[in-house]
Parts: C-alpha cells; sequence; structure tokens
C-alpha cells in the first residue's frame, strides 16, 4: 500500500484575490480547499466584495476559524454575532461582516465555496 501526503504553505498561495480593504490566498489539494482572509479595519463586506459579486449579502457558506481582530456578522434575518480571535464559527449564505476596531481580521476558511468568493457573478 502506497501512502502519501501533499502540502503547501498559504505563504506561497495558489491564488491571491484583492479586494476593497484587504486579501484572500486560496490554496488547494485536490478537493481541499484552504483560504486566509485579511481584512484591514473599515473593510465591510457590502461595501468591499457586493459591488464585486454585485448580490446585497455575501452567498458563499463559510467554516472558519479567527486568528486574530474581531468580525462582526449580521444575518439577513438580522441575527448578529462577534467573531473573536481563537472562535471556530460556521456562517450560512445570507450575510453581511465588518472589521470591529483598530486591528485587521485573520481568519481561516474551510469551505469548498471559498473559491467561488469575491468572483463576479
Amino acid at each position: 500500500m502506497t501512502m502519501s501526503i501533499e502540502h503547501k504553505s498559504l505563504d506561497h498561495a495558489d491564488e491571491r484575490r484583492d479586494i476593497p480593504g484587504g486579501h484572500l490566498e486560496i490554496c488547494t489539494i485536490g478537493e481541499a480547499v484552504f483560504g486566509r482572509f485579511t481584512f484591514e479595519p473599515g473593510w465591510r463586506w457590502s461595501e468591499s466584495v457586493g459591488p464585486i459579486t454585485g448580490t446585497t449579502s455575501c452567498q458563499v457558506r463559510h467554516n472558519g476559524y479567527v486568528e486574530s481582530g474581531r468580525l462582526h456578522v449580521q444575518m439577513d434575518d438580522g441575527a448578529e454575532v462577534d467573531l473573536e480571535p481563537g472562535e471556530f464559527f460556521v456562517c450560512e449564505p445570507g450575510h453581511d461582516a465588518w472589521v470591529l476596531g483598530d486591528e485587521p481580521c485573520i481568519a481561516f476558511d474551510f469551505s469548498p465555496q471559498i473559491e467561488s468568493y469575491a468572483k463576479p457573478s
């Protein structure tokens, strides 16, 4: 039986997408997709990414982890949460989000849907 292991570094990501107020780095191995978001203070999805996608809220499901900074998420139905460093989260499509405070927010995303993030529709 042959065993293998594949690895990549986000320092040499397969793709980088620059968006107003931040960027996304993506690595893919087979069907596994991993992304790292960096959002600067003042970044807000509806102002920075919404105009790119042509939607009023983010339609991507996120399976994520906040490494640093803070992110406020508001669902289309009005539910809200502040995500803090060290927190893992699952966020369904239909939300807006923005950075809280003066520190950049760095978050990792493990959802295969991350490949469609910030692409024009």
